[in-house]
């Protein structure tokens, strides 16, 4: 069947973050903008997963919960049928999402002084995973050449050398620069990992969402040697839009690191899941491949559409090409403003709340990240906004 993306919901007073006026005002100082900056779509979940909630809601108990055989086995066939791995049931576990699993990582993993690696511009939770828990974080950052940002391994290399690093955590597909990193770049990044004692964290929580005709490929898919080195976390709820039911898990097919994180997940009580995660699950990897794909084809034509706009009304804003994920990483460095007073006209004049490029870590001044995760009509009435606010520049 067909669906439609075009509809516009109303999430105001919905406690949705991304759209509560007090949030908006924290964030913002104001309530009166049209919210692109945190990573969540307002695009209706598909019908069969809404369906499988309502199905638990209509029960009227919500009692603790288990994680049945039908989770282990979608998971299997989604990413079997999806992104051709073969996961086995012992490697899964389920997490309350993939952020909070970072900080379970570096706890199992790490002891307070040691170093965690990370590649930048990144996603700033990666940063506080690490210092929240007396750790170092070290940056390796990513090479923009010709609008396309690539990985410096001479750089990975030296800082890799350094007994006290013990983990790298890895962005594929790259948030927020979109990027789809390619078989040889994996492996060459695990290459240095393994060779270093680096356990690599594959944060793959963006790569459901597929453009232009780019295959985003799971770390531990390429080769054995490769899987018994790296923990991949993975979740359904950015491409299904189901970030609150935290329906993580992770995929670890080396027995001595999946035991180390499990006990550390005891060790902060990560027992029975949401009541309403796992149906969610279920419903969206065994019933939604379809919505999935129209999903997909409605975010490049939003991509199509602001990368046409920016030419023809914006052309001092350059679109990072995108190959994954709803995130446009505009680069604004031809406006020759810093980022705050750039923020600052487009919050106050043009009531647009995009993400600073500085709320990553590092490498961000400059840039802005924009959710195209929403109905065409926002994403042109966004950019109307925009190029209104920004023309005397």
């Amino acid at each position: 069947m067909n669906y439609c993306f075009d509809e516009v919901i109303d999430r105001t007073h919905t406690f949705a973050r991304k759209w509560s006026k007090d949030v908006l005002l924290k964030e913002f100082n104001t309530d009166d903008v049209i919210p692109m900056w945190i990573a969540d779509m307002d695009f209706a979940c598909p019908p069969p997963v809404v369906n499988a909630l309502r199905k638990v809601a209509d029960q009227r108990i919500y009692g603790y919960t288990y994680v049945p055989d039908v989770y282990y086995q979608a998971i299997i066939d989604w990413n079997k049928r999806r992104h051709h791995w073969t996961v086995k049931k012992d490697w899964i576990t389920l997490t309350h999402g993939t952020v909070s699993t970072l900080h379970y990582i570096v706890q199992a993993f790490c002891q307070p002084g040691d170093k965690v690696l990370v590649q930048t511009p990144g996603y700033q939770p990666f940063q506080r995973a690490a210092e929240h828990h007396q750790c170092q974080l070290v940056t390796n950052p990513l090479v923009l050449k010709d609008g396309k940002y690539y990985l410096d391994f001479d750089d990975l290399e030296a800082k890799a050398k350094d007994p006290a690093v013990k983990l790298l955590i890895f962005c594929n597909p790259h948030n927020p620069a979109g990027r789809v990193w390619s078989k040889e770049e994996l492996i060459k990044a695990a290459r240095i990992c393994r060779d270093h004692d680096v356990l690599m964290v594959s944060d793959e929580i963006h790569k459901d969402i597929s453009l232009y005709g780019h295959k985003p490929i799971s770390l531990a898919s390429i080769s054995q040697e490769i899987a018994e080195n790296c923990i991949v976390c993975v979740s359904p709820n950015k491409a299904f839009n189901f970030g609150g039911l935290k329906s993580s898990y992770t995929v670890i097919a080396n027995d001595d690191i999946r035991l180390r994180l499990q006990e550390q997940l005891q060790i902060n009580s990560i027992t029975s899941p949401n009541v309403f995660a796992v149906p969610a699950l279920v419903a969206a990897y065994t019933k939604c491949d379809d919505w999935l794909d129209q999903l997909n084809a409605y975010i490049e034509n939003n991509f199509d559409t602001i990368r046409k706009f920016l030419a023809d009304h914006l052309p001092k804003i350059q679109l990072i090409e995108p190959e994954a994920t709803y995130l446009a990483w505009l680069d604004v460095r031809k406006f020759e403003i810093t980022n705050h007073e750039l923020q600052e006209r487009l919050i106050n004049q043009g009531k647009v709340a995009l993400e600073d490029g500085n709320d990553f870590i590092a490498d961000g001044e400059g840039f802005i990240r924009m959710n195209l995760g929403c109905p065409k009509s926002v994403v042109e009435e966004a950019l109307r906004r925009m190029a209104k606010c920004l023309k005397t520049l």
